[in-house]
This record gives structure tokens, C-alpha cells and sequence, in this order.
């Protein structure tokens, strides 16, 4: 026979024999798990994580929980093409997941999908090749050789690098020793990713109300089972501190642990804080890691190598061993919702998680959310307070500063109120910090002969100017532009006017103001990235400036030890939108970036720009009355049945075309169901009806808190109309923005 008939019996002759039929979910948008052929000989059970093919390619995926469909003929059906060397999704973690997909109306495959993000993790990391000293002496004892030998003499194992390094030598040198027999090659494990932390290797500097607080989580963990907890307590009130109690009580369980922080790449000075308690860094999960580290702290994670694991809201699908306890810290932060192909809230689904394991779940911040108060007020929440500072030391004493009454100069933002106390504090050898949560230059630039203003072309928002850069940028789908000289519009040269202030904006009037300071801007689209504004937090806390002029970044519990005052350059900023909660995150916000200053004792004030004075957040902010703010804010959300009262999710349509989406939107309107408690509200174009050149319409489905919300949306969309074209349908179970 031919070439092409012998390949064919080959072919037929290696073909894998099939068994049996397995459930794989894999990272598409469907609603199921495909079935798959086991080939014998191969060992798979749910949880293994597997390659399979999918069309022309090869996929990863999971072999999920369900029976054989006895239906369907192994020899009928694509084989598993590679179970890989890792050890399976635990039985709690698949629950997880399914649990995940079925609130959030998302495809399993893709939230299955974030536990097994690191596919060069899979495998086992290959052993080191290292030398251990089998006897004998050099042919030529050189001084480099007999430096190297000093070494080995005790015959433990050295990699090469390692012990070329530590001898000072050329690894030359070392190679030479090898070719005389001198050494042998052995095979060690690879090394960790970190060292695994000791609960007891410093004593808890924790004191009075802290230690009652401490002994209070410790007392939940070691009863067992499940709980919540909610540390409240002001800013520098030692909850730190606190929750590494409850960490340490984990560790001597034998447990893991996840910590979610809202800027794990920024906060430095908590690795330094858990190293210094604990005798060894957690482990970090967030984007700015090399694929590498990723991929060695993942597998340090499922092999249960790694115990503490310091990371942003993905962290929270990292498949853990043995996770004993989660703890959220700044728990109100939007941060922890994501809001791209798998819509959730990490505070949220983090209690979820723990649920489910049958472990504690530790919520903290000094500004709770208003669901956390409530759940806390019921008795859902164990509550535990801290009113006052750790050492003692006193808040920072607030004020308002009313615009009305004491304007700034011509062409400025600072008032003369704010800018007296700039002086006195830099005067004193203290910091001054200017909070103003507005990226840039300018939010808008507009030609003052014609009034042709600055839009993106591709979005309904208008290009900020960012003059350390030369551009003007949209800050919604990040098209960009060299700054104009002219009008594009009227050919204008130099009557291009910027509309109010970004921070760079206001560091051009601080350093008009005090040439002489040194001045820090902190905010997130500068150049240099992370390790930039690493550098420069750095800095801030040794006291290298003396004014910084930051975004919302320098609100993330950091402690700048000479940081006396504070101002907030527009308070009224957050409360000119029709946010429902944009009372909360003001009063949040602001009592964040506040509780920067004083947390060393030194006395410290905070001023507060503000045209509205009488507005409850300022009056709440300045009295130091929490508790008032939140009665109050509690109260109207219970009497207009919004979150945690009622229930919200959003529906956003969006098409190449703006029929396209209107008409979408409508059809799902039609199709919704008449159930009573829940109400559809729109269509209605969104806030930002432009964005990426797509048209966006928007609805909102409203319900009591015992609706079935997940029931009433999938019917809406069942019988709604069908995706067609670039019709794109995106839904958000509660909802953080509504633009």
C-alpha cells in the first residue's frame, strides 16, 4: 500500500481507546459544560483541570460535577487531550463557582475560567540542577578554588549561580572543579515563592481596646464554622493590627489565608507591616506581576505551599487548598467590583465563599458600607468597634471652609483660608496634603471666540488636558491627542481656555504660591506606572515633601507620619451626580483622605472647600457624628427600598448603531414579566450614551429584597428579542455605577 494507507493504519492503531463521558466547562459564553471522551489510562475526576479541543484549537478547562450521560457514546466525542499534573478544584471551590455563575447570570466557563488564569502553572515546576562536594582535592588549589571549596566542604547543595556568587568567583571557576570529579549534580526542589510566616515570631503590639477587639475575632474563629465580621473603627485605630490576630489564629490552625485590599500594587508599607509581624511577606496577587510570579504564587496556592496570599478582588478565585479565613480590608472601596465579562463584588462574594467553606470572613474599614452597617445592625455582622486611635492619638480637628464666604484669587481654586494654612504647616517642618479626586489639568477645554469644545470622537465625555503630557485624553476608552495650538473649529491661535482644575492644575498654583516646597503629585495616569508611585508613597512617609497633591490614591490607608493637614480642594465634587449612593462614597471618601493626617499624635487639622456647607456629608464629616450620617442615610434608603433594602440590576444595550440598541432595549422592555414587586425602569440612553463609538441604552429592574431578581431576568431575556449583529447585552446584579 501507499504512504497515505499506512499513516491511516497508524493512525487507527494509536487512536486512544474511550470509556467513559465527562462535563468540561470551558472559557466560553455558554450556559453548560460540553461533554468530553476520557481515553483510558487516564485519571480524571471533578475538579482536574484538562485540556480539551474546541474547534481548531486546544483549551483549557475543568472537569465539572455531574453524571455520565450514559446517552452518549464515548467513541462519538472529541477525547481530553492532557489531564494536567495539578492537584483538582476542591469540592468547595466548584461550589463556589457555580454558585458565582448562577447570581451573577454569567457562564460558568468564564468564571471558571479566573481560578485557572496561570496555564503555565499547571505543571509542576521543574527541579533545580545544583552541585554537592564528593571529596578530593583540586589538581592547582588556586585561592578562588579554595574559596569555593570553604564552602562546599560540608556537602550541601549549592546552584552553580549561588555558589559562584557567594565565593566571589567566575563560574568559570566553578566548572573547572566540576571536570575534576570534584563535585557532584543533584536535583533540588524549586525554591518557594515566600517564606512561610510564623504566627508567633513577634509579640502583638495591640493594647486596650484593640486587645478586646483582637481577643473578640479570635474567640469566632476558634468556636469554628462560619461568621462575619465587621471591624469599624476610625482611621489609625490599630484594625490592622487587629485582623493579624485573627490571621495568626488561621496559620495555627493549619490554615490559609486570603487578604483583599483594594490596592495591593500601592501598599508597600502593609507587606513591611505583615513581614515585621510575621517574620515573612504574604504573597502578592494583582496585575502588575510578572507572568511568572503569577504563575509560581498560583501553584504555591493549590499545592497549599503558599499560606498567605496579599491580593486585588481576583484573588478571590485563587483555588486555595485549605482557605481557613478571608479578610476585606477597606470594604466599602468601589475597587472591589468588577465591572468587565464577569460582573461582581468581591466584599460580597467573599462572605459567599466563606459560607460555603464553613470559615470566617473578617470585613474591615473606618467607613463602613451601608450594607455592611445594616447586615452588622441585624446581627448578621458580628460588630466589632474602635472609636478612637491606637496610642491615643487625637483626630485631626475638621472645618469647612465656605466658598461662598472666602473665594480664591482670580484664575485659582485655592482659598486664601487653605492656602494661610499651607504656609503655617510647611513653616513647621510638617506635611501638607491637597485632595482632589479629578485627573489631569482640566476637565474640559473650550475656544473662548466660538465655544468649540473638546469631545471625544468615539465617546459623550469631553478630552481632559493633561499638561504634563502634551495631551488631551478621554478618560472612557483612552483616545488621545497632541494639544492643539488652534481651534479646530474657527482656527483661533491662543483662545483655547481650560475649564476648572485637575491636579496638575492645582500643583501649577501651589508651586505659584510656595516656589520653595517640595511637591509631590500622586495620581494614576503619570508616568512611570506602579513602581513610580511606589517610589513616591515612599518618599512621602520619610518626609522628603512637603506638599502632595493627590487623587483618590493617597486615600488607601497609607501613613505619612508628618502629615498635619489636609484639604480637600472641592468637597461638593462626588455629590453632582445621580448616583444614589453618592452621598456615602462622598462621606467616605472624604473621612479617608482626612484620617491621612495626625495618625503619628502631632496635632492636625483638615479644611474642607465647600459651597454647600449645610449638606448632611459636611456637616457629618466635620462633627465627627458617623453614626448620625449613617442613621440618616440608612433611613432614606429604607423608605425608597435601594440596596440593602431593595434590590437593583442594570441592563446595558449597546450597539454599533443607536436604533440598533434603542430597539434592543425596547424589546427586552416588552418581554419583561409581569411579576408584582419588581419594576423595569427605561429605557433611557445612559449617562454616557457614547462610548468606544457604541451607542448605550440603559434599564434598570428594581425589586423588593425578596425578589427573585436572577428568575425575572433570565425569562426577560429568554423571551426578548435575540443578539443579533453588534448588539451587545450586559447585566450587573447590584450595581455600583450608573453611568
Amino acid at each position: 500500500m501507499g504512504k497515505d494507507s499506512s499513516d491511516l493504519f497508524g493512525a487507527l492503531f494509536d487512536a486512544p481507546k474511550l470509556s467513559r463521558v465527562v462535563p468540561v466547562l470551558v472559557p466560553l459564553p455558554v450556559p453548560e459544560a460540553y461533554s468530553y471522551a476520557v481515553p483510558d489510562g487516564m485519571a480524571v475526576e471533578p475538579g482536574s483541570v484538562v485540556q480539551v479541543p474546541l474547534g481548531p484549537r486546544q483549551v483549557i478547562g475543568v472537569v465539572w460535577d455531574g453524571d455520565e450521560d450514559l446517552r452518549l457514546d464515548p467513541k462519538k466525542l472529541r477525547p481530553i487531550t492532557l489531564a494536567f499534573d495539578c492537584p483538582p478544584l476542591t469540592r468547595d471551590m466548584r461550589a463556589f463557582i457555580d454558585w458565582v455563575a448562577s447570581y451573577t447570570l454569567s457562564p460558568p466557563g468564564l468564571v471558571a475560567r479566573m481560578a485557572v488564569r496561570a496555564p503555565a502553572a499547571l505543571d509542576p515546576e521543574p527541579m533545580v540542577e545544583a552541585l554537592r562536594y564528593r571529596g578530593g582535592e583540586p589538581e592547582r588549589l588556586t585561592p578562588a578554588r579554595a574559596r569555593v571549596l570553604d564552602l562546599t566542604r560540608d556537602e550541601m547543595p549549592w546552584t552553580r549561580s549561588g555558589l559562584a556568587h557567594a565565593a566571589g568567583v567566575s563560574a568559570s571557576v566553578i566548572d573547572g572543579l566540576v571536570k575534576q570529579g570534584l563535585f557532584d549534580t543533584v536535583f533540588l526542589p524549586p525554591p518557594p515563592v515566600v517564606a512561610r510566616p510564623d504566627p508567633d515570631y513577634t509579640a502583638p503590639r495591640i493594647e486596650g481596646p484593640q486587645k478586646q477587639a483582637a481577643s473578640e475575632i479570635v474567640e469566632n474563629m476558634q468556636a469554628g464554622g462560619f461568621s462575619a465580621s465587621l471591624i469599624d473603627g476610625v482611621t489609625g485605630s490599630g484594625k490592622t493590627e487587629v485582623y493579624f490576630e485573627a490571621i495568626a489564629e488561621a496559620l495555627r490552625q493549619g490554615r490559609q489565608v486570603l487578604i483583599l485590599l483594594p490596592e495591593i500594587a500601592l501598599t508597600a508599607s502593609f507587606l513591611e507591616r505583615f513581614q515585621d509581624r510575621f517574620g515573612a511577606k504574604p504573597a502578592e496577587w494583582h496585575s502588575d506581576l510578572s507572568p511568572r510570579l503569577r504563575e509560581k504564587v498560583w501553584r504555591g496556592v493549590v499545592t497549599g505551599e503558599v499560606r498567605v496570599v496579599a491580593g486585588a478582588r481576583s484573588a478571590l478565585f485563587l483555588p486555595f487548598e485549605e482557605l481557613g479565613l478571608i479578610i476585606v480590608d477597606e470594604e466599602h472601596d468601589p475597587a472591589y467590583k468588577q465591572e468587565d465579562r464577569v460582573f461582581y463584588n468581591a466584599r460580597d462574594m467573599a462572605v459567599v465563599r466563606g459560607r460555603i467553606g464553613d470559615f470566617p470572613v473578617v470585613l474591615v474599614s473606618a467607613t463602613p458600607s451601608v450594607e455592611s452597617q445594616v447586615n452588622g445592625q441585624s446581627g448578621r455582622y458580628h460588630m466589632v468597634h474602635l472609636p478612637t486611635r491606637f496610642g491615643e492619638a487625637a483626630m485631626p480637628d475638621l472645618h469647612l471652609v465656605d466658598m461662598r464666604r472666602h473665594p480664591p484669587d482670580r484664575g485659582g481654586f485655592l482659598s486664601p483660608v487653605l492656602l494661610r494654612a499651607v504656609k503655617k504647616t510647611v513653616e513647621n517642618g510638617h506635611q501638607a496634603l491637597l485632595f482632589l479626586n479629578r485627573r489631569g489639568y482640566a476637565p474640559l477645554t473650550l475656544c473662548r471666540v466660538c465655544g468649540h469644545r473638546f469631545q471625544c470622537p468615539q465617546c459623550s465625555s469631553w478630552l481632559v488636558e493633561h499638561r504634563f503630557k502634551g495631551q488631551i485624553q478621554c478618560h472612557q476608552c483612552g483616545y488621545a491627542e497632541k494639544t492643539p495650538e488652534a481651534c479646530p473649529e474657527c482656527g483661533t491661535f491662543d483662545h483655547l481656555v481650560a475649564c476648572g482644575p485637575g491636579v496638575e492644575r492645582i500643583a501649577e498654583e501651589v508651586e505659584r504660591h510656595f516656589p520653595d516646597a517640595r511637591t509631590i503629585v500622586m495620581s494614576s495616569d503619570l508616568l512611570g506606572g506602579v513602581k513610580r508611585m511606589r517610589l513616591e508613597l515612599e518618599a512621602i512617609a520619610r518626609g522628603d515633601a512637603d506638599i502632595v497633591i493627590g487623587t483618590q490614591l493617597v486615600a488607601k490607608g497609607h501613613n505619612f507620619p508628618l502629615m498635619t493637614l489636609v484639604g480637600i480642594v472641592d468637597a461638593d465634587l462626588g455629590l453632582a451626580n445621580g448616583d444614589p449612593r453618592a452621598a456615602e462614597r462622598t462621606f467616605q471618601l472624604l473621612s479617608q483622605v482626612t484620617g491621612r493626617a495626625g495618625r503619628t499624635g502631632l496635632k492636625s487639622h483638615g479644611l474642607l472647600q465647600t459651597y454647600q456647607p449645610q449638606h448632611p456629608v459636611m456637616q457629618a464629616i466635620v462633627s465627627g457624628d458617623a453614626s448620625a450620617f449613617y442613621e440618616r442615610e440608612i433611613g432614606e434608603r429604607e423608605k425608597a427600598l435601594l440596596p440593602p433594602f431593595g434590590r437593583l440590576a442594570s441592563i446595558i444595550v449597546s450597539a454599533d448603531s443607536r436604533a440598533d440598541a434603542e430597539g434592543h432595549a425596547r424589546g427586552l422592555r416588552a418581554a419583561a414579566p409581569k411579576v408584582s414587586g419588581i419594576a423595569v425602569l427605561g429605557p433611557a440612553e445612559a449617562p454616557l450614551a457614547l462610548v468606544r463609538g457604541r451607542h448605550r441604552f440603559r434599564l434598570l429592574v428594581h425589586g423588593r429584597r425578596n425578589s427573585d431578581m436572577q428568575a425575572y431576568l433570565r425569562q426577560m431575556l429568554a423571551h426578548g428579542p435575540k443578539v443579533r449583529g453588534s448588539v451587545h447585552v450586559q447585566l450587573d446584579i447590584d450595581p455600583q455605577s450608573f453611568l
